[in-house]
């Protein structure tokens, strides 16, 4: 069966049932995964008083799923063409809802680990696989709509995740962030399996039968396994000052550098490496990255900058927040309904030019006077550029690539997003570390008893001290302490506008490379011409 015949088959097939009703289903599995990646965060210290367990080691809780959950990822294109997409699909809801339900009984913490592991690998195949069946359900002309439902779940529920995770733990138990997947999950499971099918060429292609990759799973599962680990633990070892950190870098670059050389000449590959010789979807695989950094790195700056720094308690900081998920929540269908007017690159570059510009902006209005409304309408100017992203970039990925290729598509670029939210955290928590001790060496340069600056505000504060019955040398002491906390906290701010504007400076970057991708026509969804 030749190419042709697989795109024309799937051209003229077309579901049984609504196309909306199986969107809202599907995305539904995709929303309750993305938002366990996130909603376990802030009951980390409840985990580690229950169980017994350090804080350092309940920490493996987020780190075992996000390991599990990227090394199937890029499997999950070669498991639906051969176990068939909604078997698949049905198994990874089974297996995340089950191992939910064992996280919520889960009696000691390396019980809550294994379970976590087995939960990350049944929800690593929920959001790809979402994605496909959207990308096959819908006509191309119809995708920006359909993607733009998904989209939702891919950006809200990481954002709504640790308000919910904070509330669910404070008011119950932690162990209810999981029992929550239950319900859900298993309405979920008998939608799925009553109105969702595979379409045509993957009934062909999983009776072609199946060739097992054992190479390539291999150094899949030790170098995105090697990569996760030391993107979540590099920080709080030290890097490179860390021989745990440098073995696993090297683990990491030897097997996933053999994974490519191994999978480009491999016949039955378990990822496509091929598909990279398309600039359009590696141009897309490449934003979808960077989108994960700045998504992610964005959701950790402001609550911590909120929280360390100015004093806010988690719930404020989480309302401050709020107000940037309801413009997205807003802004995605429209930008949904945009893509079936305007060539997706040019609402790409509008997206890429409009966050580059609200991180500069950013650095502009972080100071310690930031008030809350301030804080607020600054989320709201950062997230106004997200939400042109990331429904344009999906779509312009499927472009030039053949339907049958659409699970692999699907895998890779979630895979490509996450990963790049996990670099995105570690990143800024690295430099937010690393900027705020430059910037507290360089004030502390200045903090001398031979600045005459210096000691006078010292002296002065010290007598404020010293009228409020405090003696000579105490309130001398206190000035300094006082000094020198200011000093810390203004160390940080700096550190802060250093971190977003390499933000800005990588979203403006984006926008360049935004021209160079191939047009499209928005009412047809496939490649246009060039004139």
């Amino acid at each position: 069966m030749t190419t042709a015949a697989l795109t024309l088959d799937q051209d003229i097939w077309r579901p049984r049932y609504n196309p909306w009703l199986i969107a809202v289903v599907v995305a539904l599995a995709a929303f309750m995964e993305v938002l366990d990646t996130s909603i376990a965060n802030v009951a980390l210290p409840y985990m580690a008083g229950n169980l017994g367990a350090s804080n350092d080691q309940s920490t493996w809780v987020l780190t075992s799923y996000l390991v599990s959950n990227a090394i199937i990822l890029p499997m999950t294109g070669w498991l639906a063409g051969a176990f068939g997409r909604k078997r698949f699909f049905m198994s990874c809801l089974g297996i995340f809802t089950v191992s939910s339900l064992l996280c919520g009984f889960a009696p000691t913490l390396g019980f809550l680990l294994l379970f976590r592991v087995m939960q990350g690998a049944g929800g690593g195949g929920l959001q790809p696989m979402a994605q496909a069946i959207l990308a096959d359900t819908f006509p191309p002309e119809k995708r920006g709509l359909a993607f733009a439902m998904y989209g939702i779940t891919a950006i809200m529920a990481p954002t709504i995740g640790p308000t919910l995770g904070g509330w669910i733990t404070f008011n119950y138990s932690w162990r209810w962030i999981f029992f929550i997947n239950l319900p859900v999950g298993v309405i979920t499971w008998l939608l799925v399996r009553r109105f969702v099918e595979d379409p045509p060429y993957l009934q062909r292609l999983k009776r072609g039968g199946v060739k097992l990759d054992y190479v390539g799973i291999a150094l899949l599962a030790l170098g995105v396994g090697a990569l996760q680990i030391l993107l979540d633990k590099g920080q709080e070892d030290d890097w490179f000052g860390s021989r745990l950190i440098t073995t696993l870098v090297v683990v990491s670059a030897v097997c996933l550098i053999s994974l490519v050389v191994w999978e480009w000449f491999e016949k039955a590959p378990i990822i496509d490496v091929h598909m990279f010789k398309n600039f359009n979807f590696a141009s897309a695989s490449l934003m979808l990255f960077m989108l994960g950094i700045l998504l992610f790195s964005s959701l950790v700056l402001m609550p911590q900058f909120l929280q360390t720094l100015l004093g806010y308690t988690s719930e404020l900081a989480g309302l401050a927040l709020s107000a940037g998920g309801l413009v997205l929540l807003l802004e995605t269908p429209i930008t949904g309904q945009l893509t079936t007017k305007v060539q997706a690159r040019r609402l790409i570059a509008f997206g890429w030019l409009g966050l580059s510009l609200a991180m500069f902006y950013s650095t502009r209005r972080i100071d310690l006077q930031m008030s809350f409304s301030a804080a607020t309408w600054l989320r709201i100017a950062q997230v106004i550029g997200l939400g042109f992203l990331f429904v344009p970039i999906t779509l312009v990925a499927y472009i030039g690539i053949p339907s049958e290729k659409n699970n692999s598509v699907a895998g890779i670029a979630n895979f490509m997003r996450n990963m790049g939210s996990s670099v995105g955290t570690s990143l800024v928590t690295t430099l937010i570390a690393r900027r705020s001790q430059f910037h507290q060496l360089r004030l502390v340069e200045k903090a001398r008893v031979d600045n005459p600056n210096f000691t006078n505000a010292a002296h002065g504060m010290a007598q404020q001290f010293m009228k409020g019955g405090l003696g000579k040398h105490e309130a001398l002491a206190t000035a300094y302490a006082r000094i020198y906390q200011s000093l810390q906290a203004q160390a940080g701010t700096l550190a802060y506008i250093d971190t977003f504007m390499v933000l800005s400076i990588a979203a403006g970057i984006m926008f360049f490379l935004s021209f160079m991708l191939e047009k499209n026509d928005p009412g047809g969804g496939g490649v246009q011409v060039a004139e």
